[in-house]
Protein backbone atom coordinates (compact mmCIF):
# COMPACT_ATOMS: atom_id res chain seq x y z
CA UNK A 1 0.00 0.00 0.00
CA UNK A 2 1.34 3.73 -0.66
CA UNK A 3 0.07 6.97 0.31
CA UNK A 4 2.53 8.75 -1.64
CA UNK A 5 1.29 11.98 -2.64
CA UNK A 6 1.12 14.11 -5.86
CA UNK A 7 3.71 17.03 -6.83
CA UNK A 8 0.50 18.78 -7.28
CA UNK A 9 -1.17 17.92 -4.40
CA UNK A 10 1.70 18.86 -1.70
CA UNK A 11 2.01 21.89 -4.29
CA UNK A 12 -1.37 23.05 -3.92
CA UNK A 13 -1.20 22.28 0.04
CA UNK A 14 1.31 24.71 0.60
CA UNK A 15 0.50 27.36 -1.62
CA UNK A 16 -2.77 27.86 0.05
CA UNK A 17 -0.63 28.25 3.21
CA UNK A 18 1.71 30.37 2.16
CA UNK A 19 0.47 33.48 3.70
CA UNK A 20 1.12 32.22 6.86
CA UNK A 21 4.95 32.16 7.31
CA UNK A 22 4.66 35.33 5.27
CA UNK A 23 2.82 37.06 8.39
CA UNK A 24 4.83 35.59 11.04
CA UNK A 25 3.31 31.63 11.52
CA UNK A 26 5.73 29.29 11.31
CA UNK A 27 3.60 26.74 13.23
CA UNK A 28 0.86 25.17 11.28
CA UNK A 29 -1.02 22.56 9.14
CA UNK A 30 0.88 22.09 6.12
CA UNK A 31 -1.51 19.38 5.03
CA UNK A 32 -5.26 18.26 6.48
CA UNK A 33 -6.95 15.47 6.27
CA UNK A 34 -9.35 16.60 4.39
CA UNK A 35 -6.65 16.89 1.52
CA UNK A 36 -5.39 13.16 2.00
CA UNK A 37 -8.66 11.55 2.01
CA UNK A 38 -8.08 11.01 5.87
CA UNK A 39 -5.48 9.42 5.46
CA UNK A 40 -2.15 11.23 7.14
CA UNK A 41 -1.24 15.13 7.76
CA UNK A 42 1.51 17.03 8.08
CA UNK A 43 2.57 19.83 10.31
CA UNK A 44 5.50 22.17 10.30
CA UNK A 45 7.29 23.91 13.10
CA UNK A 46 9.97 25.92 11.77
CA UNK A 47 12.22 23.43 9.48
CA UNK A 48 10.96 20.47 11.45
CA UNK A 49 7.90 18.20 10.16
CA UNK A 50 5.40 16.05 11.82
CA UNK A 51 3.88 13.39 10.11
CA UNK A 52 0.40 11.89 11.41
CA UNK A 53 -0.60 8.75 10.12
CA UNK A 54 -4.32 7.30 10.90
CA UNK A 55 -3.68 4.59 8.26
CA UNK A 56 -0.99 1.75 8.88
CA UNK A 57 1.96 1.69 6.48
CA UNK A 58 5.43 -0.43 6.65
CA UNK A 59 8.58 1.24 7.72
CA UNK A 60 9.90 1.77 4.81
CA UNK A 61 6.64 3.48 2.97
CA UNK A 62 6.60 5.90 6.07
CA UNK A 63 10.48 6.85 5.68
CA UNK A 64 9.18 7.52 1.86
CA UNK A 65 6.56 9.65 2.01
CA UNK A 66 7.86 11.81 5.11
CA UNK A 67 10.67 12.31 2.33
CA UNK A 68 8.29 13.42 -0.09
CA UNK A 69 7.21 16.10 2.49
CA UNK A 70 10.67 17.22 3.33
CA UNK A 71 11.47 17.35 -0.21
CA UNK A 72 8.68 19.81 -1.04
CA UNK A 73 7.89 21.83 2.64
CA UNK A 74 12.08 22.28 2.71
CA UNK A 75 12.74 20.95 6.10
CA UNK A 76 15.43 19.98 7.78
CA UNK A 77 13.53 16.43 9.16
CA UNK A 78 10.59 14.95 9.88
CA UNK A 79 8.79 13.30 13.04
CA UNK A 80 6.69 10.66 12.96
CA UNK A 81 3.23 10.20 14.63
CA UNK A 82 1.02 6.62 14.25
CA UNK A 83 -2.17 7.76 14.79
CA UNK A 84 -4.57 4.86 14.93
CA UNK A 85 -8.31 4.88 16.05
CA UNK A 86 -7.12 2.65 18.98
CA UNK A 87 -4.40 5.56 19.92
CA UNK A 88 -6.21 6.80 23.31
CA UNK A 89 -5.85 3.29 24.61
CA UNK A 90 -2.44 2.39 23.64
CA UNK A 91 -0.64 5.77 24.81
CA UNK A 92 0.51 4.27 27.98
CA UNK A 93 1.80 1.14 26.73
CA UNK A 94 3.05 2.02 23.24
CA UNK A 95 4.22 5.33 23.58
CA UNK A 96 7.22 5.41 21.88
CA UNK A 97 5.45 3.53 19.25
CA UNK A 98 3.04 5.62 18.87
CA UNK A 99 5.39 8.68 18.70
CA UNK A 100 9.07 7.72 17.76
CA UNK A 101 11.53 10.08 20.00
CA UNK A 102 14.03 10.37 17.12
CA UNK A 103 12.62 11.97 13.47
CA UNK A 104 11.77 9.19 10.83
CA UNK A 105 13.72 11.21 8.41
CA UNK A 106 16.60 13.96 8.27
CA UNK A 107 17.87 15.76 10.85
CA UNK A 108 16.53 15.78 14.85
CA UNK A 109 15.19 18.89 16.21
CA UNK A 110 14.46 18.24 20.02
CA UNK A 111 12.98 21.39 20.48
CA UNK A 112 11.95 24.25 18.13
CA UNK A 113 10.90 27.84 18.79
CA UNK A 114 8.13 28.28 16.05
CA UNK A 115 6.16 31.52 15.76
CA UNK A 116 1.90 32.19 15.93
CA UNK A 117 1.48 35.60 14.31
CA UNK A 118 4.55 36.47 15.85
CA UNK A 119 4.49 34.96 18.99
CA UNK A 120 6.98 32.59 20.00
CA UNK A 121 6.14 28.95 21.48
CA UNK A 122 8.36 25.77 22.04
CA UNK A 123 7.86 23.09 19.93
CA UNK A 124 8.86 19.47 20.90
CA UNK A 125 8.22 17.54 17.90
CA UNK A 126 9.65 13.85 19.15
CA UNK A 127 8.68 14.19 22.81
CA UNK A 128 4.62 12.62 22.38
CA UNK A 129 1.84 13.09 19.96
CA UNK A 130 1.00 16.35 21.07
CA UNK A 131 3.58 19.08 20.25
CA UNK A 132 2.99 21.88 22.35
CA UNK A 133 0.65 23.54 20.71
CA UNK A 134 -2.62 23.04 18.80
CA UNK A 135 -2.59 24.65 15.88
CA UNK A 136 -6.11 24.62 14.57
CA UNK A 137 -7.09 26.90 18.08
CA UNK A 138 -4.67 29.66 16.84
CA UNK A 139 -8.35 32.01 16.11
CA UNK A 140 -9.31 31.28 19.72
CA UNK A 141 -6.43 31.98 21.03
CA UNK A 142 -6.17 35.51 18.27
CA UNK A 143 -9.73 36.66 19.92
CA UNK A 144 -8.36 36.44 23.50
CA UNK A 145 -5.40 38.10 22.94
CA UNK A 146 -7.79 40.97 20.87
CA UNK A 147 -10.36 40.58 23.83
CA UNK A 148 -8.39 42.06 26.46
CA UNK A 149 -10.18 40.72 29.29
CA UNK A 150 -8.83 41.99 32.88
CA UNK A 151 -9.28 38.70 34.70
CA UNK A 152 -8.86 35.28 32.72
CA UNK A 153 -8.98 31.46 34.13
CA UNK A 154 -7.50 29.19 31.71
CA UNK A 155 -8.52 25.81 32.36
CA UNK A 156 -6.60 22.53 31.32
CA UNK A 157 -4.45 24.93 30.27
CA UNK A 158 -1.32 22.34 28.73
CA UNK A 159 1.63 24.73 27.58
CA UNK A 160 -0.37 28.19 28.06
CA UNK A 161 -1.10 29.03 25.08
CA UNK A 162 -4.46 30.73 25.90
CA UNK A 163 -2.83 32.58 29.28
CA UNK A 164 0.28 33.42 27.17
CA UNK A 165 -2.46 35.01 24.62
CA UNK A 166 -4.29 36.42 27.72
CA UNK A 167 -1.09 38.12 29.29
CA UNK A 168 -0.01 39.65 25.58
CA UNK A 169 -3.49 41.21 25.71
CA UNK A 170 -3.02 43.03 28.57
CA UNK A 171 -4.49 40.79 31.12
CA UNK A 172 -4.08 42.50 35.20
CA UNK A 173 -4.35 38.65 36.64
CA UNK A 174 -3.95 35.48 34.28
CA UNK A 175 -4.34 32.26 35.83
CA UNK A 176 -3.74 29.07 34.01
CA UNK A 177 -4.87 25.24 35.53
CA UNK A 178 -3.49 22.02 34.65
CA UNK A 179 -3.59 18.73 36.22
CA UNK A 180 0.12 18.08 34.44
CA UNK A 181 3.18 20.48 36.14
CA UNK A 182 5.15 19.39 33.38
CA UNK A 183 3.33 21.06 30.98
CA UNK A 184 2.91 24.18 33.33
CA UNK A 185 6.24 24.57 33.11
CA UNK A 186 6.58 24.37 29.72
CA UNK A 187 4.15 26.99 29.55
CA UNK A 188 6.28 28.92 32.07
CA UNK A 189 8.72 28.71 29.25
CA UNK A 190 6.37 29.97 26.72
CA UNK A 191 5.93 33.48 28.79
CA UNK A 192 9.51 33.36 28.82
CA UNK A 193 10.21 33.67 25.43
CA UNK A 194 7.93 36.76 25.26
CA UNK A 195 9.67 38.39 27.63
CA UNK A 196 6.78 38.07 30.23
CA UNK A 197 7.00 37.42 34.07
CA UNK A 198 5.41 33.71 35.17
CA UNK A 199 5.14 33.55 38.60
CA UNK A 200 5.12 29.89 40.45
CA UNK A 201 1.38 31.31 41.72
CA UNK A 202 0.08 32.16 38.35
CA UNK A 203 0.43 28.24 37.39
CA UNK A 204 -2.28 26.46 39.47
CA UNK A 205 -1.56 22.56 39.44
CA UNK A 206 -4.19 20.11 39.96
CA UNK A 207 -7.76 18.74 39.07
CA UNK A 208 -9.57 21.90 37.74
CA UNK A 209 -12.42 21.09 38.48
CA UNK A 210 -11.03 20.85 42.45
CA UNK A 211 -9.72 24.16 41.40
CA UNK A 212 -13.08 25.42 40.29
CA UNK A 213 -14.40 24.89 43.41
CA UNK A 214 -11.78 26.02 45.70
CA UNK A 215 -11.67 29.19 43.62
CA UNK A 216 -15.58 29.80 43.98
CA UNK A 217 -15.30 29.43 47.95
CA UNK A 218 -12.30 31.93 47.82
CA UNK A 219 -14.53 34.01 45.92
CA UNK A 220 -12.15 34.75 43.19
CA UNK A 221 -14.12 36.16 39.81
CA UNK A 222 -12.92 36.60 35.85
CA UNK A 223 -13.45 38.25 33.50
CA UNK A 224 -12.95 35.17 30.88
CA UNK A 225 -12.70 31.96 31.93
CA UNK A 226 -11.70 29.56 28.93
CA UNK A 227 -12.56 25.80 28.98
CA UNK A 228 -10.62 23.44 26.68
CA UNK A 229 -10.38 20.11 28.23
CA UNK A 230 -9.96 16.75 26.42
CA UNK A 231 -12.48 14.69 25.11
CA UNK A 232 -12.13 11.72 27.79
CA UNK A 233 -9.87 11.43 30.70
CA UNK A 234 -9.75 9.96 34.07
CA UNK A 235 -8.77 10.80 37.54
CA UNK A 236 -9.28 10.36 41.01
CA UNK A 237 -12.75 11.83 40.71
CA UNK A 238 -13.70 9.48 37.65
CA UNK A 239 -14.34 9.54 34.16
CA UNK A 240 -14.32 12.44 32.10
CA UNK A 241 -16.49 12.53 28.96
CA UNK A 242 -17.53 15.62 27.19
CA UNK A 243 -20.90 14.07 25.45
CA UNK A 244 -22.00 13.76 28.78
CA UNK A 245 -20.05 15.81 31.04
CA UNK A 246 -19.80 19.36 29.54
CA UNK A 247 -22.54 20.96 31.67
CA UNK A 248 -21.08 20.62 34.66
CA UNK A 249 -17.95 22.07 33.22
CA UNK A 250 -19.82 24.88 32.35
CA UNK A 251 -22.10 25.55 35.48
CA UNK A 252 -18.60 25.22 38.09
CA UNK A 253 -17.39 27.31 35.78
CA UNK A 254 -20.12 30.24 35.54
CA UNK A 255 -19.45 30.30 38.93
CA UNK A 256 -16.56 31.75 38.77
CA UNK A 257 -17.63 34.41 35.97
CA UNK A 258 -17.78 37.75 36.91
CA UNK A 259 -21.72 39.47 36.25
CA UNK A 260 -21.20 39.99 32.20
CA UNK A 261 -17.86 37.89 31.56
CA UNK A 262 -17.24 35.60 28.89
CA UNK A 263 -16.57 31.97 29.21
CA UNK A 264 -14.72 30.34 25.74
CA UNK A 265 -15.88 27.15 25.54
CA UNK A 266 -13.54 24.90 23.05
CA UNK A 267 -14.31 21.03 21.96
CA UNK A 268 -12.38 18.71 19.74
CA UNK A 269 -14.89 15.76 19.57
CA UNK A 270 -15.72 14.42 16.40
CA UNK A 271 -18.70 13.20 18.34
CA UNK A 272 -20.39 16.23 19.36
CA UNK A 273 -21.95 18.42 17.01
CA UNK A 274 -21.77 22.27 17.30
CA UNK A 275 -25.33 21.80 18.39
CA UNK A 276 -24.70 19.86 20.83
CA UNK A 277 -21.71 21.46 22.36
CA UNK A 278 -24.42 24.87 22.56
CA UNK A 279 -27.03 22.79 23.62
CA UNK A 280 -24.63 21.54 27.18
CA UNK A 281 -23.54 25.00 27.57
CA UNK A 282 -27.09 26.44 27.91
CA UNK A 283 -27.84 23.44 30.47
CA UNK A 284 -24.75 23.91 32.55
CA UNK A 285 -25.77 27.69 32.61
CA UNK A 286 -29.42 27.10 33.41
CA UNK A 287 -28.43 24.68 36.11
CA UNK A 288 -25.96 27.16 37.86
CA UNK A 289 -28.89 29.76 37.25
CA UNK A 290 -26.41 32.42 35.40
CA UNK A 291 -28.17 33.38 32.32
CA UNK A 292 -25.85 33.59 29.05
CA UNK A 293 -25.99 33.65 25.40
CA UNK A 294 -23.98 32.68 22.83
CA UNK A 295 -22.12 36.05 21.15
CA UNK A 296 -19.51 33.90 18.61
CA UNK A 297 -18.30 31.18 17.23
CA UNK A 298 -14.61 30.41 15.99
CA UNK A 299 -13.58 27.56 14.00
CA UNK A 300 -10.28 26.66 12.51
CA UNK A 301 -7.70 28.72 10.28
CA UNK A 302 -7.32 28.73 6.48
CA UNK A 303 -4.58 25.50 6.88
CA UNK A 304 -7.49 23.71 7.95
CA UNK A 305 -9.65 23.61 4.88
CA UNK A 306 -13.30 22.10 5.45
CA UNK A 307 -12.29 20.68 8.88
CA UNK A 308 -15.38 20.49 11.51
CA UNK A 309 -13.60 18.51 14.59
CA UNK A 310 -13.12 21.77 16.57
CA UNK A 311 -15.88 23.82 18.10
CA UNK A 312 -15.26 27.21 19.62
CA UNK A 313 -18.04 29.61 21.14
CA UNK A 314 -18.03 32.45 22.92
CA UNK A 315 -20.82 32.82 25.92
CA UNK A 316 -21.81 35.47 27.64
CA UNK A 317 -23.07 35.90 31.03
CA UNK A 318 -26.16 38.32 30.92
CA UNK A 319 -26.69 38.76 34.43
CA UNK A 320 -24.86 41.73 34.31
Amino acid sequence: MTLLPSPDLLARALERRAALPAAGTTFYRAVHTTETAGAWTLDVAGDAGVLSLYTELPEDAETELAAHCAEAAGLAGVYLKRRPPEARHLANVAREWLSPPDPVWGEARPSVTALEEGVPFLIRPGADLSLGLFADARPARRWVRERGAARVLNTFAYTCGFGLSAALGGAQTVKNVDLSRKVLQWGQQNYALSGLDAPDQDFLYGDVFEWLERLRKRGDLFDLVILDPPGFARSKAGTWRADKDYGRLVAQASAVTAAGGHLLTLLNHAGVSAAGLARQVQQGLASSGRPGKQVQTLGPGRDYPGATHLKVQVWQLTDG
